[in-house]
């Protein structure tokens, strides 16, 4: 636990930096660094304790995060101005920190919705919901039309069913229907077709989309039930008779939907996203490690978390690689770093088009310091499983999932497969939701909880502050974990986000 006495956090004594706790002036001195800091330093910035000479690593977590791109003196503010980019050589070393997991003799409970028959039978839900997918943009419209009634009639008579959601998208075609990005989307219509969260499910087309619902359903080895209906506007006649047919279909589905009942399951049946957005510098000290905390409770009572957004844990992904549980695993991950290489350059950016601006005002200046800040999401227990995007997550335990570093799109992927809950946290203030799965967000300071506490599930501020220790902090963040996937609502689920945060990856030209 940090105390109160401490201008600056050092993370390890091999560090060339230290992060600011509150805005430092020039002149302030660190008693504790013997640096007299020169000119303004913000919060969660920092500071250079020794000198630093051009082209040399600069460390922070006894990892390097840049090279000095000038000479630096200590006690300056080391960010764009004078930190950058570099190559330099990482140790995969597949393996060599993975060590057997200590499971609990009684796993915590959660009072979960065990699905005993449909698509996902056998799974356990942490929310109620009745879907509407659309194969395409152009059934996007009919989509919110039939959730829409619902919005306004209410669910008067079927208490247990928490909403009727429209999941639509910008995609489904003008695109190849044999490639990479035909085969995302529909693996991710899949995932959420069958996901536990939702008791019944309307897939709507418009009829001559490339994403068609029959090639939909025999590519994911799906077939037409009472949970899962199918239809299209051509064939339905238009938008208004599509609209009242959907309708009328999912009126037939509340009653089954709304047969159900929460009854005590082990934590082994909740399977957690994990995704971090608008980070600042304070992200790898607090909200990321009390994440990471909870995930190896969670893995010790024998659930499931997922880490993703492989270009926002690049550079620090030798930090996997070792904790890897045979090196096929690691291999696994670093394939994925090597496509995401490749793809960037096709696409003539660059991996380090990341941190956003809004992460640049927040302290964080490379991915490469980024990234070992994000990692801490995944706590320390062996990697057992490396996933591509939207693929169904079947291992227990800690495992990745590769996606894009975009929030809504990484989510998706999680979501799609399997993920029954996401856990978000952020240091600038993001606003996001993600229907079917239950959302909590953790601010990663406590001026941030303070201003937009509507929004925050929790703060994690307070071990910055000194209030609070990362395992005190791990340890309530699981507890409200459980407590969610009881049926405890989200600030997210309070303020209605959840539909438009439905982003699947699109891949390839837009014909």
């Amino acid at each position: 636990m940090l105390t109160q006495a401490s201008l600056t956090i050092r993370l390890h004594p091999a560090d060339d930096v230290v992060i600011a706790r509150a805005q430092l002036v020039g002149g302030t001195k660190l008693a504790d660094e013997n640096v007299t800091v020169a000119g303004l330093v913000p919060p969660g910035h920092k500071v250079a304790t020794r000198a630093i000479r051009a082209g040399a690593p600069v460390r922070r977590y006894n990892q390097i995060i840049g090279f000095a791109s000038r000479d630096i003196a200590p006690g300056e503010h080391v960010h764009l101005n004078n930190l950058a980019m570099g190559t330099f050589d990482r140790d995969y070393a597949f393996g060599a920190d993975a060590k057997p997991t200590q499971y609990v003799a009684e796993p915590a409970t959660f009072m979960g919705i065990v699905r005993r028959d449909g698509l996902n039978a056998g799974k356990v839900a942490t929310r109620n919901y009745v879907g509407i997918l659309s194969t395409v943009n152009c059934s996007a419209t009919v989509a919110r039309g039939i959730a829409d009634a619902f919005a306004r009639e209410g669910l008067a008579g079927f208490p247990n069913v928490d909403g009727v959601v429209a999941l639509t998208h910008g995609s489904g075609c003008g695109m190849d229907s044999h490639g990479d990005g035909m085969t995302l989307l529909r693996r991710t219509l899949g995932g959420y077709a069958r996901h536990a969260n939702f008791a019944g499910v309307l897939v709507v087309g418009l009829g001559c989309e490339s994403n068609q619902i029959s090639s939909l359903l025999g590519a994911q080895s799906l077939q037409e039930s009472p949970t899962l209906r199918t239809f299209s506007i051509q064939d339905t006649g238009g938008t208004a008779k599509t609209i009242r047919h959907g309708i009328e279909l999912v009126r037939g589905m509340l009653p089954h939907a709304n047969a159900v009942k929460r009854e005590k399951v082990s934590a082994a049946h909740l399977t957690v996203g994990l995704q971090c957005g608008g980070s600042d510098g304070y992200s790898g000290i607090t909200a990321n490690p009390a994440l990471g905390a909870a995930v190896d409770l969670l893995v010790r009572h024998g659930g499931t978390g997922i880490l993703s957004e492989t270009p926002e844990i690049y550079g620090a992904e030798h930090l996997l690689t070792r904790r890897a549980v045979s090196r096929e695993v690691g291999e696994k991950l670093v394939a994925r770093i090597r496509w995401w290489e490749e793809y960037t350059a096709r696409e003539r950016g660059e991996m380090n088009n990341n941190p956003s601006p809004g992460n640049k005002a927040g302290g964080l200046t490379t991915i490469l310091e980024k990234s070992l800040g994000a990692v801490a999401k995944g706590g320390t227990t062996n990697l057992v499983d490396v996933y591509e995007y939207a693929q169904g997550v079947t291992a227990k335990g800690f495992v990745y999932m590769d996606t894009p570093g975009y929030d809504p799109v990484s989510a998706t992927g999680q979501v799609a497969g399997g993920a029954n809950m996401i856990v978000f946290t952020t240091g600038r203030g993001s606003a996001y939701g993600c229907a079917p799965a239950p959302s909590l967000k953790l601010a990663t300071n406590t001026a941030l909880w303070t201003k937009q506490e509507e929004d925050m599930d929790l703060n994690a501020g307070t071990i910055v502050d000194g209030g609070a220790g990362v395992a005190e902090v791990g340890e309530a963040l699981f507890r409200l974990m459980l407590d969610t996937a009881s049926g405890a609502k989200t600030k997210s689920e309070m303020h209605g986000y959840g539909q438009n945060e439905f982003v699947p990856w699109q891949l390839g030209a837009v014909m």
